[in-house]
């Protein structure tokens, strides 16, 4: 019984972990979704593609972040080992055996539920950034050193994905503008990079996009989808926008 409750707890442990290197890693630029990517892959060693590699080894912050990954990872997994064979050491019975397999699979099930849950992710993701920027110097390193940007606006990169709403559209039609984001540069899937685009330049799936604005702006952007969903989001963060605008002291 003691060993499958330290599996779970285990388990809890790691999901808990690669959330957290999630949202450190988003903090430096990357895409949430790259981000989740890389700091999977990293938790259970399974290794990157090559543009991937050169993201995370360019850049001192997430390098040390992946490090710290792979060898939390490493520790994890022989635990997890260990303990799921300790789990079924010493049952009595064919019954104890298939009441601690039931046991286990439920409370693994539990944990699958909480880990694809959208409304735990949206409410710990933004606990742990909240925690992270309050008690580390991760965006201050990354932004503040290197762009001396202030404030709540920062500069990250944006993979355009099928579904996404920035997908296929020209900025002429997305305006960005409206919600206070500028679009600094675009690296298409070809590995061209188009700098400062013009307006009838059409964001394609795979392609990369460089924005600035503020950080819960562009949160937003990074998880909006196409259709009528992501429409209204846009006219939301326009609304919001404009009120930013009137509430800001006049300039003499």
């Amino acid at each position: 019984m003691f060993a499958i409750v330290s599996l779970i707890v285990i388990v809890v442990i790691s999901i808990i972990v690669v959330r957290v290197a999630t949202v450190a890693l988003s903090l430096t630029g990357l895409s949430t979704q790259l981000a989740r990517f890389q700091a999977r892959s990293a938790f259970t060693s399974t290794g990157f593609t090559t543009s991937e590699t050169e993201k995370v080894m360019r850049h001192p912050v997430r390098r040390r972040i992946i490090m710290t990954l792979m060898i939390l990872g490493n520790a994890g997994i022989v635990t997890a080992i260990s303990s799921l064979i300790l789990s079924f050491v010493g049952a009595e019975s064919s019954s104890g055996l298939w009441l601690r397999i039931a046991m286990l699979a439920v409370g693994l099930s539990l944990l699958w539920m909480l880990a694809y849950s959208d409304w735990v992710d949206r409410r710990m993701s933004d606990f742990i950034q909240r925690a992270l920027q309050r008690w580390t110097d991760l965006e201050i390193r990354d932004y503040a050193g290197l762009l001396r940007l202030t404030g709540d606006y920062i500069v990250v990169e944006l993979n355009v994905n099928p579904h996404d709403w920035l997908a296929e559209s020209s900025l002429n039609d997305l305006k960005l503008n409206d919600e206070g984001v500028l679009v600094l540069g675009i690296e298409k899937d070809d590995s061209t990079y188009i700098g400062a685009p013009r307006g009838d330049t059409t964001l394609e799936v795979n392609d990369r996009v460089l924005l600035y604005g503020k950080a819960s702006v562009l949160q937003n952007l990074d998880e909006r989808r196409s259709g009528a969903a992501g429409n209204w989001e846009h006219h939301k963060a326009v609304d919001d926008q404009q009120r930013s605008e009137e509430q800001e002291p006049a300039v003499s």
